[in-house]
């Protein structure tokens, strides 16, 4: 098969990317949160856990983070205070 090499600088090529990396930049800002939670000992329900990892926006996740370091509870990153 002959793939078009012109499809590696175009439009489509540069949205694929940034799609890409916006994923693997999900994954790893929730995987933090895991483990912020696991340093700190607090368990992580199963609910908690999937919406976490199932969550793709990345300024939730930023704000999870951060609220992971500080909340008493796994499921309290979804609330504010």
């Amino acid at each position: 098969m002959f793939e078009d090499p012109a499809f590696y600088t175009s439009s489509a090529s540069e949205e694929a990317r940034a799609q890409a990396r916006a994923e693997v930049l999900a994954e790893s800002r929730a995987q933090n949160i895991l483990i912020v939670f696991e340093a700190r000992g607090i368990d992580v329900p199963e609910a908690v856990r999937e919406r976490v990892t199932s969550c793709v926006d990345l300024e939730s996740l930023r704000h999870w983070l951060r609220r992971a370091a500080v909340v008493p509870s796994a499921d309290a990153i979804f609330t504010d205070d």
